[in-house]
């Protein structure tokens, strides 16, 4: 945020606000600390801080030129106030305080107008474009060994069927075939439960570069973060519901152009009607393939985030923090012109 080139220090002609605030820090008091029963609590101070320290900037558009970051799901931080007792997660996106307020989260709900659902980072930030297009030149080469690969734990899953569904048909064909249409392996599971690929990216990168498909189906939340990192892989993400990626990232996704790029097979069709997600993946040509992949490598530099202090080469092309402020920009400003705000 420090290196974006349009900051000033006068708020007074800034066209938005950033709040540099750390909400799933704050929120560990909540969920696990002595004020675990004052979830909803979560973000009145800062509220407050907001309305005495400058109370001009707030008070000039009521927060609707403010917005913020938020490390977690959406889910982690939309308790209800009036639950009694208190379950999982803060109440801080359910405070009037901050409806109007820009919310970007890394899994957006699908009817709250202020949230807007911005990339998980991967654990790829080059720091200039050589190595942008040195990886994108790897990616395109490099050779496809396995039809398709599930990356994932255990996991409680809101809807596990689809994931039972996936494990059983990839542990039912993980083994060498003479009749695999060219594969060495239909399929490749990836264990990463209890959080063993956390620190070791080259645990599901690999095989990720190794694989046509990657299958994306909704675990504790829609969205899962091997999305953005099979995408940085050219690994075709098969999606099973709009609200895994569809419904949340229209900023860097580009749903107008999602066939392009990714898959859907309706999750029902797999859990109840038995259809065989391979016999779907096994019946596009190859040269869909080849068109699809290349449409996902023009999506990599969307999605990653680059490294802090990059090269001038790479800070020309928009990266997902660029797509990001860029958005939020255009919907302040739409929104203060929806009410009549605008100076």
């Amino acid at each position: 945020m420090l290196e974006y080139p349009c900051l000033t220090t006068d708020p007074n002609v800034a066209d938005a606000v950033y709040l540099p605030y750390y909400a799933s820090l704050d929120a560990l008091r909540y969920l696990y600390g002595p004020d675990v029963n004052s979830s909803s609590e979560h973000g009145l101070e800062l509220f407050a801080f907001l309305r005495e320290d400058e109370p001009g900037i707030w008070n000039r558009y009521m927060g609707h030129d403010h917005f913020l970051v938020m490390a977690r799901p959406a889910w982690d931080f939309s308790q209800p106030l009036e639950n009694d007792p208190p379950t999982w997660g803060t109440s801080f996106l359910e405070l009037p305080e901050f409806f109007n307020v820009t919310a970007l989260i890394l899994e957006s709900r699908a009817w709250p107008w202020q949230e807007q659902a911005v990339p998980y980072p991967t654990s790829f930030h080059p720091p200039n474009l050589a190595l942008l297009e040195s990886w994108i030149h790897r990616v395109r080469r490099s050779r496809r060994s396995s039809l398709m690969l599930f990356a994932g734990g255990g996991g409680v899953s809101a809807t596990p069927n689809i994931r039972r569904s996936i494990r059983n048909e990839c542990e039912n064909n993980t083994g060498n075939s003479t009749n695999n249409h060219g594969y060495a392996k239909l399929c490749e599971l990836v264990d990463c439960s209890n959080g063993i690929c956390e620190h070791d990216p080259i645990r599901y990168m690999r095989p990720m570069l190794q694989a046509t498909f990657c299958l994306q189906p909704p675990g504790n939340t829609p969205t899962r973060r091997s999305t953005f990192d099979g995408i940085l892989a050219g690994c075709i993400p098969v999606f099973f519901e709009d609200q895994s990626a569809k419904s949340q990232y229209g900023w860097h996704l580009l749903p107008n152009q999602f066939n392009t790029y990714s898959l859907f097979i309706p999750k029902e069709e797999v859990v109840f009607r038995g259809l065989k997600i391979l016999d779907v993946l096994r019946g596009i040509p190859r040269a869909k393939i080849r068109r699809m992949r290349e449409s996902l490598l023009e999506l990599i530099p969307r999605v990653i985030y680059r490294k802090h202090g990059s090269s001038p080469g790479l800070k020309a092309k928009k990266d997902a923090f660029d797509i990001t402020i860029d958005g939020t920009l255009q919907r302040i400003q739409s929104r203060l012109k929806e009410f009549d705000l605008v100076r």
